[in-house]
Parts: C-alpha cells; structure tokens; sequence
C-alpha cells in the first residue's frame, strides 16, 4: 500500500465521528451545543453520562490503535505506519463528517501509541492521573500527559519515527486545547465531577 493511501487510510478512519454518534445514542441530538461544544469523551461523559463517556474513549482511542495496526499488516515501514497513525489523529480533530470540527486528538492519540509505544504510554497514563488527581482538571491533565509522552518514548529508546510522531500528536492536543488554557488562565475551566452542563440555547 502506497503512502498515499495510507494517509487516507488513517484520516478515514480518524474521522469517523464516534464521540458525536454515542452521544447521539444516548440522547444528546448534537454533542457540540452542549458543554464545552468538544466532540470528545469528556465533553459526552459531561453531557450524557459516565457510560457514555467511557464508550465515546474507548471507541477514539481505538481509531488510533487500528489505524496502526492496518498500517503495520499492510507495510513493513514504521515511519508509513506513524504517517498513517497521525493522520488517524488529523481525521479525529478534523472530521469531514462534521465540518471539520472535531475533537482534540488526546484518546485518538492514546490509542494510537497503545500498539507504537506502550510503555511510554503508560508513562503517560500515569502523568495524566497524577494530574487529574491533585488538579481536578481533565484539560490540563490531557496537556501534561501529551507532552510527557514523547519525552517517556524517547527516554525509553523508542525509534526517531515513534518520537517525532509522540511530539507532532503532543504539538496538535496542545493547540486544539487553546479555549482551555485560557479558561485555565482565567480560572473559569470546568473541574471533574462539576455538574452537568445545560444545552446551550
């Protein structure tokens, strides 16, 4: 499979609006009127529920793993297979399906180094549950996690390919996360277990 396609491959697969679909499921018409208006895990879980919310994670985060391993049945070449597995996270930020907009890549990402990197991950995953922990905020946890891994993949001798791959997916989180930076700025960002948002008129 040429690289070309592979791109494809992983943007298809990214943008598949699943966050927005379980939402639906459960009874929130359009997840983006709601709450923050992300079309996230955390945004579905705050709208519809922790059932829902945990469905909406574990079906993005398994748009990044599938991606990689479709890539890696398909070629011998890991930097192919990081291509394909960014633009997984490219298609979940930028879904066609939604006008272009979408989440912000942090379960997508998670998935997608679950095949890549696991260890680092894992790393990760203790980061953002140190952080959740002792900050109660799930934005800032999501920023602080994504930005360890590419530093956990490279202390851990992951390849040049999964680094460079850790530090662009970390680049994206960071930026889709911009509203909540300055809300964590302003000290008006949401905290775990806030209540429920109302729909937004």
């Amino acid at each position: 499979m040429t690289l070309a396609l592979l791109v494809l491959l992983g943007y298809a697969i990214g943008s598949i609006p699943s966050s927005f679909l379980v939402a639906r499921l459960f009874g929130v018409k359009d997840v983006r009127t709601v709450g923050s208006g992300n079309v996230g895990a955390t945004n579905v879980m705050r709208s519809a529920g922790k059932v829902p919310g945990v469905l909406a994670l574990l079906l993005d985060a398994s748009k990044g793993a599938v991606t990689v391993l479709l890539a890696r049945a398909a070629t011998a070449s890991e930097v192919e297979v990081c291509v394909a597995g960014l633009f997984a996270v490219i298609g979940h930020l930028f879904p066609v399906w939604l006008g272009f907009r979408g989440g912000k890549g942090v379960a997508t990402g998670a998935g997608l180094f679950l095949p890549l990197a696991p260890t680092a991950l894992g790393a990760a995953v203790l980061v953002f549950i140190a952080a959740v922990a002792t900050f109660r905020y799930v934005s800032l946890a999501s920023i602080l996690a994504s930005l360890s891994l590419p530093v956990a993949a490279y202390l851990l001798g992951a390849s040049f390919a999964v680094v460079t791959t850790a530090a662009a997916a970390a680049l994206m989180v960071v930026v889709k996360h911009h509203a909540n930076i300055g809300r964590l700025m302003r000290g008006a960002e949401p905290k775990l277990g806030a209540p429920k948002p109302a729909a937004k008129p």
